[in-house]
């Protein structure tokens, strides 16, 4: 329930306030003026007449150690204006300005805002201060000097009204609730003693709770704190199963009531300490509210309340701020809402549209008609500092089967969401926290300061979307902040979508705390062309990776085929195949490279999708691949550079070739060769050939059959120790035909040994076959077969000399004496392929 404002206020040179008379009074858009028995108008000035009595406001001040300070009127300021009687000497230009004022009103009274001051000339302004009328409430004899000092402080914090546009806010008066804590500490404490000793009188509640506060604000909060914590909503009346309690003796007593118990005990306890309360009836998006169902001809269902506060009206519901009703439980959910204590109105009329216009406080007010479509926000949405991109009313029809909602955000946040059937209440059922989401009807993207909910309804239907968030860096369950109705006339044909449990799609927004400043890809849904996809992050320092993809066709077998990652010091790559159509989840996980102790968190997720062609199974990557594949970080760390190859992936059409790369730190290295399901006569072993010249490596490679193969590279860091993997390379050969293998290598063929002919290990039968090598510090080298061939060194320092192959019953071996030893050590044997018409059975 409304009630008309006692209140009109305006600057004068000097202080006084003033009342219009009947015929002059002015009607205002704002709240409205009745008249104040304490304030009457001589019959001599028919205009404008000098109170008997008047009363200054206080000026609230966002630092409360100002309340302390000195009185001492601001330099320029004339001390004659804080004055609480008008002297007698007043001057003429006083009366001129006051009468000039009188007219102003009565020509721009009706534009005038709800408590809006007119601002006179700037020399005026400097002297001038605020009055109001006097408080119903009888101020005690001892509090006129505590006024007269509110009167200096009103002087200095300046209570000229705002004009529209510029109304104070909240934070105006206070930076942050942080500076009401010992207060609200100490009104809790003190309700607490009341309730063990069943005080219920208003009056000695209020001046119990108020004792420490300093000025109207700290009094208006310990009222409004008090109010939230020793107050529990009435459930059961709401719901007609009890009584509803309606004195605020009962209220207090019984520690329960409705909306109207709050508003009613805020304006009685406000009226105790002077400060000018309304009640404000209307409606709520709360408890009840059914969306969608119009209220333009339906009785207001809540009450709150507006107070006046260093000439401000502001808006504040104690009843929200107490806590929630869970109507499946019929309780009440205890819990303290700083939220609702003066609200801004621009936030406030998203839940509370009040029956008169005024009391939006909006400069330019809405519709009934527009509140119901607002979108419906809870407070932790505007305490996240979220705010609504689109839609802008919360009713949403789909086109194509797809909608979207999109939000904006100044601190990393995190976001999930909810589609279910839609229920006609809006709170019946709702959970306030969330953990994660298991819907794959909606794609979530994050970007650096905006979220975007791409919704695709799997049938014809009406939906409700609640949107849950919190802070990057909060442990605790995500909080509902927002709702929408999604209406889907005709739903689009989909694949089914993998479920995504770390909320969001692309970069987490907390990914850059963990070392990743970049992607190749940005959060919407990649298509993947021929069945092969690369995703690159940057990287700000050197990070470990691992990778998970998801389909819901494929087995943990076959996705581990489908992934290769490389690791460097400034990025990440990760290699996919995608062998089945529809959508894939990529989810990549890192951590600090050097701290092996810290857990791998998320970093991205990516949603991929394949509709065209597909990798067949048999080109899958290799199993058991590491997680380093390609050079990189791990590599360069332990001295080998230069590769020829920088990828991970080496394809030939072929079926043959090189990799180079130095090893600067003389490592003793090691290779293996693998390949799933391969039949061959020889061991993988002998398709790998290694010449270690100088610091130079070169890797050879012979591929039997086409396919795809790993080479994985090993090497000795410590002397005596186990080899350690160093990175792995994938072989995609494409050559159709049998390759030879290379000869079979001992340990004797060491480093700067070179083999220039035959470069394979299996010769033709009967055929002079020339050798060609370099095996420094050898005193003799020679091929050993059915005879023995010593080769010749030339000038160049080769080995070389002409050998005869045989018909393949015996191998060749090549063997050399090194260093002052005579004996003859084997470098390396040729296999012989046996002559066709070679006949071995016996007669």
């Amino acid at each position: 329930m409304s009630a008309e404002v006692a209140l009109q206020k305006f600057s004068f040179p000097f202080a006084c306030s003033v009342s219009l008379s009947s015929q002059d009074k002015v009607t205002q858009k704002g709240p409205a003026l009745v008249k104040d028995p304490e304030l009457h108008t001589p019959k001599d000035n028919p205009i404008l007449g000098e109170p008997t009595r008047i009363t200054v406001v206080q000026a609230f001040v966002n630092n409360e150690d100002q309340a302390l300070e000195s009185t001492k009127p601001p330099d320029g300021g004339d001390t004659a204006a804080v004055q609480l009687s008008v002297s007698a000497e007043a001057s003429q230009n006083a009366v001129v300005a006051r009468q000039s004022m009188a007219e102003n009103l009565r020509v721009e009274g009706e534009d005038q805002r709800p408590a809006a001051k007119r601002q006179l000339s700037s020399e005026s302004a400097a002297k001038s201060i605020t009055a109001v009328k006097k408080s119903a409430q009888r101020k005690e004899p001892n509090e006129q000097t505590h006024l007269h000092q509110k009167a200096q402080l009103g002087q200095r914090g300046g209570l000229n009204a705002a004009l529209p546009g510029q109304r104070k806010r909240s934070r105006d008066l206070f930076k942050s609730s942080e500076v009401f804590h010992r207060l609200d500490s100490d009104v809790i404490r003190a309700g607490a003693e009341l309730k063990q000793k069943c005080v219920c009188d208003v009056k000695t509640i209020v001046k119990s709770i108020t004792q420490g506060a300093r000025n109207e604000l700290e009094q208006l909060r310990a009222i409004w704190v008090w109010l939230c914590n020793n107050i529990e909503y009435d459930v059961s009346g709401y719901l007609g199963h009890t009584e509803k309690l309606s004195s605020p003796e009962e209220v207090i007593a019984a520690g329960r009531g409705v909306c109207c118990s709050y508003s009613n005990l805020c304006t009685k306890m406000c009226r105790e300490v002077g400060i000018e309360c309304q009640e404000v009836t209307g409606h709520s998006k709360g408890i009840g509210y059914r969306q969608g169902h119009s209220l333009k001809h339906v009785k207001s269902d809540h009450l709150w309340n507006a107070v006046l506060l260093a000439g401000e009206w502001f808006l504040l519901d104690a009843c929200w701020g107490a806590g929630q009703v869970d109507m499946q439980n019929e309780s009440f959910v205890k819990r303290f809402d700083d939220f609702y204590f003066l609200t801004d109105p621009e936030e406030f009329i998203d839940s509370h549209f009040p029956d008169e216009q005024k009391w939006q406080l909006l400069d330019k007010p809405i519709s009934i008609e527009e509140f119901e479509k607002r979108v419906f926000k809870t407070s932790a949405f505007f305490t996240m500092g979220l705010r609504l991109i689109s839609p802008l009313h919360y009713h949403i029809i789909t086109d194509d089967g797809e909608a979207t909602v999109s939000l904006g955000f100044s601190r990393p946040t995190t976001f999930t969401y909810e589609i279910t059937q839609h229920q006609d209440l809006l709170h019946c059922g709702a959970l306030e926290q969330k953990e994660s989401s298991s819907s794959s009807f909606g794609l979530l993207t994050v970007s650096h300061r905006s979220m975007k909910l791409q919704l695709m309804p799997p049938q014809s239907d009406t939906y409700d979307v609640q949107l849950f968030a919190r802070s990057e860096k909060a442990m605790t369950p995500l909080i509902w902040v927002c709702s929408f109705t999604v209406e889907c006339p005709n739903p689009k044909a989909t694949e089914d979508i993998p479920e995504n449990p770390f909320l969001s799609w692309g970069l987490q927004p907390f990914a850059g705390s963990l070392g990743v400043i970049g992607s190749s890809q940005n959060s919407e849904v990649t298509e993947v062309e021929d069945g092969v996809f690369d995703m690159v992050l940057k990287t700000c320092k050197p990070l470990m990776v691992l990778c998970e993809l998801v389909h819901p066709q494929m087995d943990d077998a076959i996705s581990k085929c489908c992934l290769a990652t490389q690791i460097q010091p400034d990025s990440l790559t990760c290699h996919v195949l995608c062998p089945f159509h529809g959508f894939y989840r990529l989810s990549l996980f890192v951590r600090d490279y050097e701290k092996t102790e810290v857990k791998f968190e998320n970093a991205a997720n990516y949603l991929l999708h394949c509709k065209g062609k597909v990798v067949g199974l048999e080109e899958l990557f290799p199993p058991n691949l590491g997680s380093a594949c390609g050079p990189g970080t791990r590599t360069a760390r332990a001295g080998l550079s230069r590769f020829s190859h920088n990828l991970a992936l080496v394809s030939t059409q072929q079926g043959k070739c090189n990799i180079t790369f130095h090893n600067q730190q003389d490592l003793e290295l090691h290779y293996v060769l693998s390949k799933k399901n391969i039949p061959s006569t020889f061991p993988l072993s002998r398709y790998i050939f290694c010449t270690y010249t100088d610091h130079k490596v070169t890797v050879s490679l012979s591929l039997p059959e086409a396919g795809m193969y790993r080479l994985g590279l090993y090497a000795r860091i410590t002397s005596g120790g186990d080899f350690s993997p160093m990175c792995d390379f994938v072989l995609k050969n494409s050559f159709p035909q049998i390759r030879p293998p290379f000869p079979c290598v001992y340990s004797a063929w060491g480093k700067g040994c070179v083999l220039f002919e035959p470069r394979v290990g299996l010769l033709e039968p009967l055929s002079w076959v020339l050798f060609r090598v370099r095996v420094p510090g050898a005193l003799r080298v020679s091929v050993v077969g059915e005879d023995r061939t010593d080769l010749k060194l030339n000038k160049s320092r080769v080995w070389e000399g002409k050998v005869f192959s045989g018909n393949g019953h015996q191998q060749l071996k090549l063997a050399g004496s090194l260093g002052d030893s005579s004996e003859m050590s084997v470098l390396m044997i040729f296999d012989v392929k046996q002559h066709e018409n070679d006949d071995t059975h016996e007669d």
